[in-house]
């Protein structure tokens, strides 16, 4: 309801600013794919695609990094005057609700040249301090769209508030540049990694400026300089020495067309997300980083943030705690004697060990090369085969269908003395517990599937205390009492108990037998930290000759930096390409001076994002990590905003780096972030989809039966209507539409470039515009006539303060602005105004701050005078959203320095109470009408409201006042002159 309503006032409020585009098709031929608009689409009528050039650069023809950069060879208001001269050759007009075109690149030059959002390195620490991030974008070549401006908007909404309310604000930007993109462009064309960043960094970095965010660029860095990379190594030496980074041989996912191992959320049905490359499980040496030692304090410090409830749920799920038991099953040998080899399993149904029928195996168990029989070998490693081919996330989807094979030997069920079989399944997952489970058939879902699947018997030993809730021919998993659960042979008898109580005494007696032991366990995996490609940090290890053993660089030898390497291809056993490198891979130990060999994976492109918000802290520090006292100062980050897609990987390895450095004194806080955002997604433009049937006959989307066989039709905007909660044809209402809205992406052809919106519209609209669209972290389409609608409402902030233009469109100097004292009702439109966007910046509703301020402008245009302090309190109101109009604005109601660190306005408690009175107005005495006034209101004031009265007027046009009598909320009454005194006709 309340979401309905925000939605009706926002309508509401921005309907005078809209006005309807025209619809038309831009032929194929003319069609830019650099272009923000698709096809068919509403654009200005006179806008025309943006391309931008660059040129090739290829391996043999390397340039220094500003001759690689031609992407911009003439300023944004330049590009404009072309644009503009280019329209009126052809007797075009040029229209724009304000000069946009001329201040936006004025104000980004004066805050470039003046440093004004510079945080210097000593601050006031008496002062309060605010430090906002965005998590660290990767610079694709593909550069901005018009989604990712929205959470960079948000964060730069509260670094102006808050440097406007007086706090020191840290709000830098920096670039996570290592990553396997640019290597697979590398390898694609022959260009260096390096020149490719470095050219996709420029073009981010133009884009932003572009848009008037408020970073302080002198702390801008890439995780792929050397000076940067030191540290990240630095953190590495010290998680090697703690025993927190470790080699071992592990079954990792490897993508031999790309040359690397993936992270399983990298792998996606089989093949790599990037790509689409088949994806092979196979065993390999790998550097592990061993977060699952602080899988409690990950768990448990959780309660304590400020962060989305889901973030913080997925994150619980993730390391998935979990209490229970190890028990160990003997395996048999084909007389059914113990072979002296058990089989050790987790389980957190211990009570339900009677009714365990048979054991599963992951197929990369180190136990199962010695189980399988002679007659099973070749099926086994058929399946291992298979198993291989999948990813971790792909076997434990609970929706696919179980697969497995029997090993060919048995194992004896501790409790009850029973030979139970043991099969392989790629379900269950060598990484997780101990890699085999006891399988319960008849109270676990999964393993009732994989029973019934292959005719393994099924026990019940749990008897609900409900019996309806348990369905024929599906297991239960829920509690009751334990049933079929004794063994005189064992000594173990828990029939008649609870499943908590039975639970207890099955790991008392497992303890006491020697059969098993009370155990905790977690999902969470330790962190696999390499990866067999070029393009990343070196890890700063050498290996003996030898021995093989394993040496830390010494910390005076950082950074390790990459070799220059001309081929980057991987080579096809899985040797990374540094291993090419050999006048770099051979070495000799800087202790000892024995022959060494250095390590030639890097590691993955989530080490240096992991710390960057603490080097923004401190980025010029060439003796330490971060300098303490200012760590002290700034930590813990108070607001961080970034895509929900980071919930678990980096925001979890951040929070671990993050606990080691504290528990080795480098930071002062248990956790990085104190509070997360999660802005929503930007789709592209709603679609409005008709069907029709092998006739070409419109079918109405909610009376056919199987859509996907019927023909699909776009129906443009203009011909739809909408009717309740649905959209119909306007011609037709009797056929419903299906609407929708994708992600943008380049291969549904919907991605908006900021650029061509910014040069359309002017980069304060687009801001405005992505803050307006609905709340920051909902999801919601792009809809071009919105930002032509917030784009007017600019223009009506303009003209409202400057004045209308001049016959040649320009306009005069300074503003409409006069020095009046303002009346109680302005007075109360401004504060209630400044309290609203005041109250919904803090709440980062950022849309109703918006329509607040639009309700006043609507307000104000009502004025006949517009008095000069109303101006200067509204537009620092207006500063952290639209910051180059506010600028300009501010600069023309006669102030020299920038509105960056003006006081943002603080809304006055006495006028924003509803405190009017119905005054009554007496004429010489006698009652004629009343009149609507503030409490505080003054004589004069009820005087002016009373002459302007339709009732009253007629007693007071033209008479002579000889005295008033007031009564402040009580009376007024109008004495005339008796010479000239005028009494109307009852």
């Amino acid at each position: 309801m309340e979401a309905k309503l925000q939605m009706t006032i926002q309508f509401q409020v921005l309907q005078p600013y809209l006005s309807k585009l025209p619809t038309f098709q831009i032929p194929p031929k003319q069609y830019s794919q650099r272009s923000s608009y698709s096809r068919s689409i509403k654009i200005a009528a006179f806008s025309r695609p943006r391309v931008f050039c660059c040129s090739s650069i290829n391996g043999n023809n390397s340039r220094s990094r500003n001759s690689i950069i031609s992407r911009r060879e003439s300023s944004l208001s330049e590009e404009l005057i072309e644009e503009e001269e280019e329209q009126k050759k052809k007797g075009q007009e040029v229209k724009r609700a304000y000069p946009f075109h001329e201040i936006e690149p004025k104000w980004q030059r004066y805050w470039e040249e003046n440093r004004t959002f510079r945080t210097p390195d000593d601050v006031d620490t008496s002062k309060p301090k605010f430090y906002v991030l965005d998590m660290f974008p990767y610079p694709s070549g593909a550069g901005l769209h018009v989604g990712h401006p929205l959470g960079y908007t948000a964060t730069d909404i509260l670094a102006r508030f808050k440097r406007m309310q007086g706090f020191n604000v840290l709000h830098p930007m920096g670039w996570d540049a290592f990553g396997l993109p640019a290597e697979q462009y590398a390898i694609d064309t022959g260009t260096h990694p390096k020149i490719t960043t470095m050219r996709n960094i420029e073009h981010f970095r133009s884009q932003l400026k572009s848009l008037g965010f408020s970073y302080d660029w002198d702390r801008e860095f890439s995780t792929t300089e050397p000076e940067y990379y030191k540290w990240t190594q630095w953190i590495f030496l010290q998680l090697f020495k703690r025993g927190l980074a470790y080699q071992a041989e592990v079954p990792v996912n490897w993508c031999p067309a790309l040359g690397t191992v993936l992270a399983n959320e990298e792998v996606v049905d089989g093949v790599s997300e990037r790509g689409g490359h088949p994806v092979i499980r196979k065993p390999m040496r790998q550097w592990m980083l061993k977060i699952t030692a602080y899988a409690e304090r990950l768990l448990d410090d959780l309660d304590e943030l400020d962060w989305p409830e889901s973030v913080k749920e997925m994150q619980r799920n993730w390391i998935g705690k979990s209490e229970g038991a190890e028990l160990e099953f003997s395996v048999l040998d084909a007389s059914g004697e113990e072979r002296g080899i058990k089989i050790t399993v987790y389980t957190t149904r211990p009570d339900t060990i009677f009714g365990a029928t048979y054991l599963v195996l992951a197929p990369e168990h180190f136990l199962l090369p010695s189980l399988v029989s002679t007659e099973q070998n070749k099926y086994v490693e058929e399946y291992k085969e298979l198993a291989s081919r999948k990813s971790d996330l792909e076997r434990t989807e609970l929706q696919k269908e179980k697969i497995g094979i029997f090993s060919g030997s048995y194992v004896k069920n501790p409790a009850n003395g029973k030979s139970i079989p043991i099969w392989v399944a790629d379900y269950v997952l060598g990484s997780y517990g101990t890699g085999a489970i006891m399988a319960v058939p008849a109270h676990d879902a999964r393993d009732h599937e994989f029973a019934s699947k292959y005719e393994i018997p099924i026990s019940w030993v749990v008897k609900p205390d409900d019996a309806t809730s348990v369905s024929s021919g599906e297991s239960y998993s829920g509690g009751g009492i334990i049933t079929n659960s004794s063994s005189s042979t064992t000594g173990l008898d828990i029939n008649g108990l609870s499943c908590e109580e039975a639970a207890s005494k099955v790991i008392e007696w497992a303890e006491k037998t020697g059969s098993g032991k009370k155990k905790v366990n977690y999902k969470l995996r330790d962190w696999l930290f390499a990866r067999q490609r070029y393009w990343g940090e070196p890890v700063p290890v050498i290996f003996l000759n030898n021995t093989g053993e394993s040496v830390p660089l010494p910390e005076t030898e950082l950074p390790l930096t990459l070799p220059e390497l001309d081929d980057f291809t991987p080579t096809e056993t899985g040797e990374p390409p540094l291993s090419k490198a050999v006048s770099w891979v051979e070495t000799t130990d800087p202790i000892s001076g024995n022959p060494a060999r250095r390590e030639t994976s890097t590691m993955p492109q989530w080490a240096g994002s992991c710390w960057y918000y603490l080097r923004f802290i401190d980025p010029k520090n060439s003796r330490e990590l971060v300098d303490k006292a200012k760590e002290r100062y700034w930590s813990p980050v108070d607001v961080y905003v970034g895509g929900a897609e980071h919930a678990v990987l980096h925001l979890l390895y951040s929070r671990f780096w993050h606990k080691v450095l504290y528990d080795i004194g480098v930071v002062s806080t248990k956790e990085p972030f104190k509070c997360v955002i999660n802005q929503g997604i930007i789709l592209g433009e709603v679609q409005y989809m008709a069907f029709k049937d092998a006739n070409g006959n419109f079918v109405s989307a909610d009376s056919a039966k199987i859509l996907d066989d019927l023909a699909q039709e776009k129906i443009p905007e203009e011909k739809v209507v909408k009717s309740g909660d649905c959209f119909i044809l306007k011609e037709n209402p009797g056929i419903r539409l299906v609407v929708r809205a994708y992600k943008m992406s380049k291969s549904r052809g919907n991605v908006i470039n900021p650029d061509d919106v910014v040069s359309e519209y002017g980069a304060d609209s687009l801001r405005l515009y992505e803050m307006f669209m609905g709340p920051l972290r909902d999801s919601k389409p792009w809809n071009t006539s919105g930002i032509e609608g917030v784009h007017r409402f600019l223009g009506r902030v303009w003209r409202l303060v400057v004045g209308s233009p001049l016959p040649d469109g320009t306009y005069r100097g300074g503003t409409v602005a006069v020095d009046y004292e303002p009346t109680i009702e302005q007075l109360r439109s401004l504060h209630k105004c400044i309290e609203k966007v005041t109250m919904e910046i803090e709440g980062t509703r950022f849309n109703t701050g918006i329509s607040a301020m639009m309700e006043f402008i609507n307000a104000a245009y009502k004025w006949n005078k517009h008095p000069r302090s109303i101006f200067e309190a509204f537009v620092p109101l207006l500063s952290p959203y639209a910051p180059h109009m506010a600028e300009e604005l501010w600069l023309r109601l006669g102030h020299s320095s920038s509105l960056a660190y003006e006081p943002f306005p603080k809304a006055n408690p006495s006028y924003l109470k509803d405190s009017t009175v119905v005054l009554p107005v007496q004429i010489n005495g006698r009652t004629r009408g009343t009149i609507q006034v503030e409490e505080a209101c003054t004589a004069d004031e009820a005087f002016r409201l009373a002459c302007v009265d339709e009732k009253l007027s007629k007693y007071l046009d033209g008479r002579t006042t000889k005295k008033k009598i007031y009564v402040p909320g009580k009376i007024l009454n109008v004495i005339l002159d008796p010479q000239n005194a005028k009494v109307a006709q009852r």
